[in-house]
């Protein structure tokens, strides 16, 4: 699967408040030709959503004011069919459970690589098309 050739018309969100990290992925996803927002808070993310659809949230879980996960369960009402990351160093069994109820379907554990990143959304967007669902038919098609 060639990942970013897939996701290239994708709109993909990165909240996470470490600049670094927003500064390397959307360098990293520039370089790829994606579309990548990438923001400090989860209330800019509210913010964007209003007037633009994403197809892939990424989120670091330690935010201010708002965790990712409350960010997530929050956008899910508004997109259900986003593809959601959360990116944690501190997971714990609680976090998981509730993540996963919330619809999370990957993880990317601090600190990570790009390869992390890329073997994720690889790991995410193939289990996405394998579902049978009207709109990412539509996704698939358009995308490949």
């Amino acid at each position: 699967m060639n990942l970013f050739g897939t996701i290239k018309h994708m709109n993909i969100l990165l909240v996470d408040d470490d600049k670094w990290i927003r500064d390397s992925m959307t360098v990293l996803f520039e370089a790829e030709g994606c579309a990548l927002k990438a923001l400090e808070t989860a209330e800019e993310g509210l913010e964007i959503i209003k007037n633009q659809k994403f197809d892939i949230a990424i989120v670091d879980y330690r935010l201010p004011n708002m965790d990712g996960l409350e960010f997530l369960e929050r956008i899910g009402v508004l997109m259900p069919n986003i593809m959601r990351i959360l990116i944690t160093a501190y997971g714990d069994k609680k976090m998981f459970s509730r993540a996963k109820r919330i619809g999370v379907e990957e993880y990317i554990a601090k600190p990570f690589t790009s390869e992390n990143i890329e073997e994720t959304l690889t790991r995410l967007v193939r289990a996405q098309y394998k579902k049978p669902n009207d709109q990412l038919n539509e996704r698939r098609r358009k995308n490949v």
